[in-house]
């Protein structure tokens, strides 16, 4: 009770410097159009896939991620005074400049989803396991400011002229058919609730389109069952290629990683092959800084990025340059030998 009457007296004596503090953190906190980049890292992905009755791994693969703060008005001046912490500026990841950083962090989240799908379908593949897709769903990730429309960056399409379509080509034919300019209705969910609009159809090189870029997640029915959790922090496509290695790793007697600890970044893409991915040089000095025996890059830019850092910094990390998830397992499959 003493205690409490003392920061009442201190409150009431100074209350002009308490409000001062108070206005202080409130504009301290306030978010700016950028994010802040603090450093990379590793973190063993086993944690995140857990495939059912799988096979024991000696090593590990490591995901290499970014750190990366929104930035705020504290953290934006914290950046020029910590040697490491490094701006970009939002716009970078923006397709227009009304789009918010909200639009961005969901279509990482989206990647994230895609990648996973598209690893799960590789790994089991690539096994001899079986795989079966059993739904899907299409989502929109950007709008573009030519064409005017109802649809939002976050909004999940249900139906289109009440129609579910399963694959983005049967909604690209649907679409087809239809007059330039003429209306057509969506169920979509927006914000966890179902609702019905209406958008206009356009002409665009060519084809037809509702205005809006979207994307199709892949949903699979796995034997052995499959599960993957990545922390609600996580997002974006640079995980696909590790995440679709650890998954075949733990579904083949084979041991890839044969007591090394290995690290990687890079696309998982549809067909197969390894794309390309941003911050390759933090990721490297992370995986250096972690101890990790071999490091997978996607050939390319990202390669020869990697190779000329690891040079200048004298790290110890090995390079292995991918271009395909074949391409990834032989050559895991050689160090082994």
């Amino acid at each position: 009770m003493i205690f409490l009457n003392k920061i009442k007296n201190i409150i009431v004596s100074e209350w002009k410097f308490v409000l001062f503090l108070i206005a202080l953190y409130i504009l301290l906190q306030l978010p700016l159009n950028y994010y802040i980049i603090v450093g990379g890292g590793t973190s063993d992905i086993s944690s995140r896939v857990e495939v059912s009755d799988s096979y024991k791994e000696k090593g590990s693969f490591n995901i290499s991620y970014v750190t990366q703060l929104q930035g705020t008005i504290f953290t934006y001046f914290l950046s020029y005074i910590i040697p490491t912490w490094e701006r970009e500026n939002a716009n970078l990841y923006k397709y227009d400049e009304k789009e918010s950083i909200h639009d961005i962090d969901f279509r990482s989240d989206i990647d994230l989803l895609n990648a996973n799908s598209t690893a799960t379908y590789w790994a089991y593949t690539l096994a001899g396991k079986d795989c079966v897709k059993v739904s899907s769903n299409l989502y929109v990730i950007v709008t573009f400011d030519e064409f005017n429309t109802n649809l939002k960056v976050g909004d999940e399409v249900l139906k289109i002229d009440g129609n579910h379509y399963d694959t983005i080509d049967e909604y690209k034919e649907y679409l087809q058919t239809k007059d330039d300019n003429s209306i057509v209705d969506i169920d979509i969910i927006r914000n966890g609730k179902n609702k019905k609009i209406s958008s206009s159809v356009y002409t665009y090189d060519g084809k037809k389109i509702l205005g809006v870029g979207l994307e199709y997640i892949s949903n699979y029915e796995t034997n052995p069952k499959l599960d993957i959790k990545f922390k609600s922090s996580e997002s974006g496509p640079s995980a696909g290629l590790i995440t679709t290695l650890e998954i075949y790793n733990q579904l083949t007697k084979e041991d890839l990683t044969n007591g090394y600890k290995i690290a990687g970044t890079g696309t998982i893409e549809a067909d197969g092959s390894i794309g390309q991915i941003g911050g390759v040089e933090y990721k490297v000095l992370g995986a250096s800084q972690d101890n990790v025996d071999y490091f997978l890059v996607p050939d390319g830019d990202n390669y020869d990025t990697a190779k000329k850092y690891i040079k200048e910094k004298k790290l110890k990390v090995k390079l292995i340059k991918v271009s395909t998830i074949d391409d990834a397992i032989e050559k895991l499959k050689k160090i082994n030998r």
